[in-house]
């Protein structure tokens, strides 16, 4: 169970950020340096640290303006659940390790949820920024802070991690009700004949 719980707190942050969640595992674990992570363990650790780290810069400051936010919102769409999967299943591997089982099928399902869960989130960041134009710098700095967050929780209190990424889910259903309501009504002010059965 505990497992789980880390493995929801680590997508979830793959929800918030694509390459700084994946950094901040080979910078906790340096002595691994991705070695168990999937899909990363395939290449060299430089080559990857570089990447990481220019996107991460990226993530960072490109956030901030608006040409950067649609930049972002298009590969963040794509690679969330990727990334979600790949961060659930690293830390789902790591500790079933720990207990000495580690259920390929087990960990396979998790990385499933996982990437579910970090698709769910950016959709939800994504259906803010259409609303609203843009994601005011308050809501962007939120996100640095809770993909951090998650992250460390993922190790070092995974109970409160996967909490906080189970309230992270129920306000994203919360807000795809609003948004449905939303644009209904945002329907019926742009067409006031609409559902009306007689002609004025």
């Amino acid at each position: 169970m505990i497992e789980l719980l880390a493995a929801l707190s680590a997508s979830a942050a793959g929800g918030m950020r694509i390459a700084l969640p994946l950094l901040l595992i080979g910078i906790l674990h340096s002595d691994r340096l991705w070695e168990q992570v999937p899909l990363l363990s395939w290449f060299p650790p430089p080559v990857v640290l570089g990447i990481l780290v220019s996107w991460s810069l990226f993530e960072l400051f490109a956030s901030k303006k608006l040409l950067g936010q649609r930049i972002m919102q298009m590969v963040q769409l794509v690679g969330s659940p990727i990334v979600g999967a790949i961060m659930g299943m690293a830390i789902a591997s790591a500790g079933f390790a720990e207990l000495d089982e580690a259920p390929p099928w087990l960990v396979g399902i998790i990385g499933l949820v996982g990437g579910l869960l970090a698709l769910v989130l950016q959709l939800v960041q994504v259906g803010w920024f259409y609303r609203l134009g843009r994601l005011p710098l308050w809501a962007i700095l939120a996100q640095d802070l809770l993909c951090v967050s998650l992250v460390l929780f993922a190790f070092d209190a995974p109970a409160e991690g996967g909490i906080i990424a189970l309230l992270l889910l129920w306000l994203a259903i919360r807000n795809s009700k609003e948004w449905y309501r939303w644009y209904f009504e945002l329907g019926d002010r742009h067409n006031p004949r609409q559902n009306k059965s007689d002609p004025d």
